[in-house]
């Protein structure tokens, strides 16, 4: 709960979330708190937001604030942002450059599991062929290992509700495969 705490005091609001006039880039130092004051998160189970594509990045914002996407973190940080706060955040986030995390390439074996269950799915039907997204689709290609297993996970029980074709595609997908997987699309 300190992060939330810190991000909404970072965002200069007070205590009953009132925000105060800010620059887009103050707002986004509110998001360094959890994603990395470098694009590299502080936490291995959150994603990587730099670099990652605008219409992506709204989207996520717009499902937090309805509440289609669960994170009580996210929630009451874009309680009080306008549309046009979470578009400009996307903005400035997509024109950062993507963060090198380092994570080892995935082995012959997992790579071979990551490539049939594209062919079984279609991963690359939607995330394109080298795994970087388009649009409102996400770049999966480097992104956090652990948020790509968790992510899958939460598709797959409904903890993430915000895409029934995921859930539908992470059901389909099985469980002992999204280990090799995320290992697959983080060292990617």
């Amino acid at each position: 709960m300190w992060r939330v705490a810190l991000a909404l005091l970072t965002l200069g609001w007070s205590v009953t979330g009132v925000a105060q006039t800010q620059t887009v880039e103050q707002k986004a130092a509110a998001c360094a708190a959890c994603h990395g004051e470098k694009g590299v998160p502080v936490d291995k189970a959150f994603p990587v937001i730099w670099g990652q594509h605008q219409g992506y990045l709204f989207l996520q914002l717009r499902d937090f604030k309805a509440g289609a996407r669960k994170n009580d973190f996210m929630q009451a940080v874009v309680a009080e942002l306008s549309r046009d706060d979470m578009m400009a955040l996307a903005e400035y986030f997509s024109k950062k450059p993507w963060p090198d995390l380092r994570q080892k390439s995935a082995t012959d074996a997992e790579a071979a599991v990551a490539n049939r269950v594209n062919v079984s799915i279609g991963c690359t039907g939607c995330h394109l062929g080298q795994y970087q997204g388009d649009a409102t689709v996400p770049r999966l290609a480097g992104q956090q290992h652990d948020y790509l297993l968790k992510s899958m996970r939460d598709f797959r029980s409904r903890a993430r509700a915000n895409n029934p074709g995921m859930t539908d595609l992470m059901k389909a997908t099985a469980e002992a495969d999204f280990e090799p997987e995320a290992n697959f699309l983080a060292g990617h």
